[in-house]
């Protein structure tokens, strides 16, 4: 799905800005306040990492829980980047343009949650997004900002199908 959405101001159009937007990976039953990842999670998780190998990652942000910081910390080790941890309840709004005025190019990984991946897309991209199910783990968003701003989306997925 590729839908062209908001605006931003000018970029660097030799390196994009980009957000790569994700839910965490799989996650086990050790603690139902802050569970950590399962196997098929931890496996997600070094997929992630393959998938944004050649990607010029900048930055990298998962919420302040385990799962979430599990799910980006591959990707940020091989970057050589430190995680930044960003509260989960927080106005999606308000977090997308922080990060947009953080980042003038390059590409930002995102990690979020079912119930809060939506919005944060919606907001980076200024367009309507789908709901996330429980069961949806291999959604990757992708929002792109061209050279005058203009951003557009991409959902593609990654890792093993997820599902019931």
């Amino acid at each position: 799905m590729v839908a062209a959405c908001g605006t931003v101001p000018s970029r660097d159009a030799s390196t994009p800005l980009t957000f790569v937007v994700v839910r965490h990976a799989e996650k086990a039953t050790d603690d139902p306040d802050d569970p950590s990842l399962s196997p098929a999670g931890r496996t997600r998780a070094s997929a992630l990492a393959a998938r944004l190998r050649d990607a010029p990652l900048v930055a990298a942000y998962a919420t302040e829980f385990r799962r979430t910081q599990q799910t980006a910390q591959p990707v940020a080790d091989a970057h050589r980047l430190q995680l930044t941890a960003y509260y989960a309840r927080g106005p999606a709004g308000e977090i997308a343009a922080r990060w947009k005025q953080a980042h003038r190019s390059g590409t930002v990984l995102v990690v979020g949650h079912s119930n809060t991946v939506p919005d944060l897309v919606a907001a980076l991209c200024g367009c309507a997004t789908d709901a996330m199910d429980e069961t949806e783990y291999d959604r990757m968003s992708i929002v792109r900002f061209d050279a005058d701003g203009r951003a557009r989306l991409e959902v593609q997925r990654y890792g093993a199908p997820a599902g019931p």
